[in-house]
């Protein structure tokens, strides 16, 4: 069966559609009270349509936080890893910061611990991801010599992103342009002074 242009296009504008109503309804309902049922109804698609793309209206949310996050906090690369650590962790911290993406991604986080296909989704399609890139950006600063050869780079990532994710679950003040400054900074010494070995990395 071939399917034709037109199709195709319909297609991606309700599953565009179905994405972009998942965000607004978590805004104005919290993740907690949104539904398939509402999704369908607000981006004008049938829920037959929906679960034949999505196994939940987890799976929905975090496509359309997935995309978000791989838009606004890329691993730039300007030669200086200090500054593109600052520039990157300040952006995720920014978009856990605003409506609807914090609140949805806290509803994500907090939805896996009772459904194994969601969080085997997130580790694929979000932190696994992630993670590689930013063990990647990494590695080119050692290649660099900004990093030490027998530093941890899993290890140093986790060291980064655990703050963000603790003040996030816990609903504590997010950290501010010199507290992200500050973590980075403490990172990286970390990460000169030798750090802890990887065999005892947690995770």
């Amino acid at each position: 069966m071939i399917t034709s242009p037109s199709s195709l296009r319909r297609s991606e504008k309700s599953r565009r559609a179905t994405l972009d109503a998942a965000l607004e309804l978590c805004t104005e309902k919290g993740y907690g009270r949104v539904t398939v049922e509402a999704i369908a109804a607000r981006a004008g698609v049938s829920k037959k349509t929906i679960y034949r793309w999505w196994p939940s209206k987890g799976a929905v949310v975090l496509e359309a936080f997935a995309g978000v996050l791989a838009g606004v906090t890329p691993f730039i690369d300007t030669g200086d890893i200090e500054a593109d650590l600052r520039t990157h962790i300040g952006s995720l911290v920014k978009l856990m910061s605003t409506p609807p993406y914090g609140p949805a991604y806290a509803g994500i986080l907090s939805e896996m611990h009772h459904d194994d296909d969601l969080a085997r989704a997130v580790r694929e399609q979000l932190v696994d991801p992630r993670v590689d890139a930013a063990v990647e950006r990494l590695r080119r600063a050692q290649e660099q010599g900004q990093i030490p050869d027998g530093a941890d780079l899993p290890l140093a990532v986790e060291m980064l992103y655990g703050p963000v994710y603790y003040r996030h679950v816990l609903r504590k003040p997010a950290q501010d342009e010199v507290t992200v400054a500050t973590l980075v900074s403490h990172v990286l010494r970390s990460l000169a002074a030798g750090g802890a070995p990887g065999p005892g990395r947690l995770g």
